[in-house]
């Protein structure tokens, strides 16, 4: 902001500059100015106008600092190229040819009705696009610098089946550094099925654990309550966590998500309601529970979790691509979209936000909403298991979930503060 001048004071600096002109100026004529004015010219020139203006010209210049306006500077902060500094959930899609990272044939984690391209789609390039944030960049994946970083340390993802799907990513995203892949295997010997409630990769090499965890809802699953309505067949207590939050708490790393099975269809429909205490809520929106089980989840966080341990995260709701009126038809395009169409907000996402914002402890929003928002383009469809049944909710993989493990990597998943890329 430049502080002007009053009329009265900008009239006292010329006269100042007016006296000052008279007084220096065979001086300033001879010394400063004589450059412009050679010795036999000012002889015939010293009482003429010309004179006088060349001498006011080189006295302006001369008492000039003198009378600086006064100024306030601002200058616009640069944005730093670090992760940490910017909201890396703020970008764009762009295509790099060194993607994807990991052939999903070659992962023995990857389930089946994610590998798109194993299915059929003879598509790839859904699969080359990068995220790109606007104000930094994200640093290029290595996989064995972050194994030798993750040594000793456990990962649990809990959620539900697109928790699963990061899961799977990042098992496979690492395994691109593992020399012996006989070294990483399922604890339990089981295989990667939709149904089972826990499965955990040991990377022995390294002796990295990554766990997942199905809990869809965070809360505890309950029967139904004597004397209730027969439309009801089972509930949720909102009230208390879900009993395998026990196995949580050990870890140096938890990844959150919930919200897809938050709907009438997959509630209400199936004849399972709401319950706090000993009291059914029959009335309950789904909104405003969803809302009562993060708050549980949130308090268990803050009573439960050592977070000079542990790093918390949550996985805001991603973005579907149902169309038709009934939102029942899917149709996968063929690059990224422009336009959001609305898919960038989600009222899930922001309860989470909210939720998170009140907490004690220091939780991570994964916001991904907005950069799914754009990849109509990225999901199943028909190139399943089960292509005889669309999928416009989960994504192939490789795809927009190694994107989500990239952002993860970038972030400081140790207690030490250092980063993993």
């Amino acid at each position: 902001m430049v502080t002007g001048f009053s009329l009265s004071s900008l009239f006292g600096h010329f006269r100042s500059i007016y006296y000052e002109v008279f007084s220096f100026s065979n001086k300033l004529i001879k010394g400063h100015c004589k450059i412009w004015i050679f010795q036999p010219f000012y002889v015939l020139a010293s009482g003429s106008l010309v004179t006088f203006l060349l001498a006011i010209m080189c006295a302006y210049l001369y008492l000039f600092p003198k009378f600086q306006p006064v100024t306030d500077s601002y200058e616009t902060p640069k944005s730093s190229n670090s992760v940490g500094s910017c909201n890396v959930f703020e970008g764009k899609w762009i295509q790099d040819e060194t993607y994807p990272l990991y052939n999903a044939s070659d992962c023995p984690f990857a389930e089946r009705g994610f590998n798109c391209l194993a299915n059929g789609r003879k598509d790839r390039r859904y699969a080359k696009w990068r995220w790109k944030p606007n104000n930094c960049e994200i640093p290029s994946f290595n996989a064995r610098e972050i194994l030798e970083k993750l040594r000793g340390k456990r990962i649990a993802f809990v959620g539900d089946s697109l928790s699963r799907t990061q899961w799977e990513s990042m098992i496979c995203l690492l395994m691109t550094g593992v020399e012996d892949k006989r070294s990483v295997y399922e604890i339990n010997g089981n295989k990667i099925t939709k149904r089972i409630r826990f499965l955990g990769v040991r990377f022995s090499s390294f002796n990295l654990r990554i766990d997942f965890y199905r809990s869809v809802f965070l809360v505890q699953p309950g029967p139904v309550p004597r004397h209730a309505p027969k439309r009801v067949k089972s509930t949720l207590k909102l009230d208390q966590m879900d009993h395998i939050s026990k196995e949580w708490t050990d870890t140096d790393v938890l990844i959150f998500n919930s919200g897809h099975w938050w709907t009438r269809t997959k509630l209400f429909e199936m004849g399972c309601y709401f319950q706090v205490g000993g009291s059914l809520k029959l009335g309950m929106p789904t909104t405003t529970a969803f809302k009562a089980a993060l708050n549980t989840w949130a308090s268990w966080v803050d009573t439960s979790i050592n977070t000079n341990r542990t790093s918390v995260f949550f996985r805001t709701f991603e973005a579907s691509h149902w169309s038709g009126r009934n939102r029942n038809s899917c149709k996968v395009s063929r690059r990224p979209s422009l336009d959001t169409k609305g898919k960038d907000h989600s009222s899930i996402s922001d309860t989470i936000i909210n939720v998170v914002k009140k907490m004690a402890n220091p939780v991570t929003v994964l916001h991904v909403t907005p950069m799914g928002a754009f990849r109509g383009d990225a999901h199943v469809g028909s190139w399943s298991d089960n292509p005889s049944v669309p999928d416009c909710s989960h994504w192939c993989l490789p795809g927009v979930p190694d994107m989500w493990n990239e952002i993860l990597f970038s972030y400081p998943l140790s207690k030490n503060g250092t980063y993993l890329q």
